[in-house]
């Protein structure tokens, strides 16, 4: 198979993410089938693309004509033979569940074999995934981050039997259309961007629990210190510029205070059982009575700012 190749897509659950990865796809010009296990949530699915599709015609991403090509593109079927027929790439967005993915890599091998098989998961290893479809070299993990239809990156995960050709494949598609997609050597609890968001949050949170600083101001912290340059560069970057010797330049300068940091900074091993009801009184404060359905749209019209400044829309 070559990128050219990759015609027809298959999403598989038409919930937040697998409606959002359906929303993309169309907008790239793929035909897209949506696979789902009812008409009720095809229905849902149906009104969550459409309602993206609306919002980038609104944000003047997409014109009217395009939105509307997308949207007759796109098929609704509950049927696994019909939708995976003739498929070259399958986005597998289903519940997080080994017993559900394993079934639909199955049906997978009657009807496409020859598809390109991308799990969402989160945190589930493609190894156990593949372990269960006759072909496991066509298997990856193709991790988004929310929304999938806004922003770029995509986790490839390889598993012990994936095909590096698979892979390279995968890595093409998904810079053919406009994604930014890293490859993840090595299969571990969380992938990578997850893992670097989790550190943060463990923090962010033991700050608020141990009364160092509010919800509302250490999210402050975030979003109008690191978070702004976390929009134009990494972490290795970000040090790496800190200093006239670059990175080696800053642990030797900074790195007996990092020490002190470190050796300060917490480690748990589980989610300490109060945190969600104390942030959750904090976050009260912050949102100041909006909704979480007002923040959403409001930060999805922020990413379509930031993305047209950092050259992705």
């Amino acid at each position: 198979m070559r990128v050219q190749d990759i015609k027809k897509v298959v999403c598989v659950g038409g919930g937040t993410i697998g409606a959002s990865w359906a929303t993309y796809y169309l907008w790239k010009g793929l035909n897209v089938y949506i696979q789902d296990i009812n008409e009720e949530a095809l229905a849902r699915a149906k009104t969550l693309i459409d309602s993206n599709l609306d919002f980038l015609v609104q944000k003047g991403i997409i014109t009217t004509e395009v939105s509307n090509d997308a949207k007759e593109r796109a098929v609704y079927t509950v049927d696994m033979e019909k939708a995976f027929t003739n498929a070259q790439f399958v986005q597998e967005s289903a519940y997080e569940s080994y017993e559900v993915k394993q079934k639909i890599v199955s049906e997978m091998d009657k009807y496409a074999p020859k598809a390109i098989y991308a799990s969402s998961s989160s945190g589930l290893l493609i190894s156990e995934i593949q372990k269960f479809s006759e072909y496991p070299e066509r298997c990856i993990i193709a991790h988004p981050f929310n929304p999938p239809h806004l922003i770029p990156l995509v986790e490839i995960v390889k598993g012990e039997k994936t095909s590096d050709k698979i892979v390279s494949i995968a890595y093409d598609f998904f810079k053919s259309i406009d994604k930014e997609p890293i490859i993840v050597d090595k299969e571990i609890p969380g992938h990578v961007a997850n893992r670097i968001s989790m550190a943060v949050w463990r923090e962010a949170a033991d700050l608020v629990l141990n009364g160092v600083c509010s919800v509302k101001d250490v999210d402050r912290a975030v979003c109008y210190g690191p978070g702004l340059r976390y929009a134009l560069m990494g972490p290795h970057l970000i040090y790496e510029l800190a200093h006239p010797n670059g990175i080696i330049g800053t642990l030797h300068h900074l790195g007996p205070s990092m020490n002190s940091w470190l050796e300060d900074m917490r480690d748990w091993k589980e989610i300490p059982e109060n945190a969600a009801e104390i942030i959750q009184e904090g976050l009260r404060d912050e949102m100041e009575n909006n909704s979480s359905q007002e923040f959403m749209t409001w930060r999805d019209d922020q990413l379509i700012e930031i993305l047209k400044q950092i050259g992705k829309l």
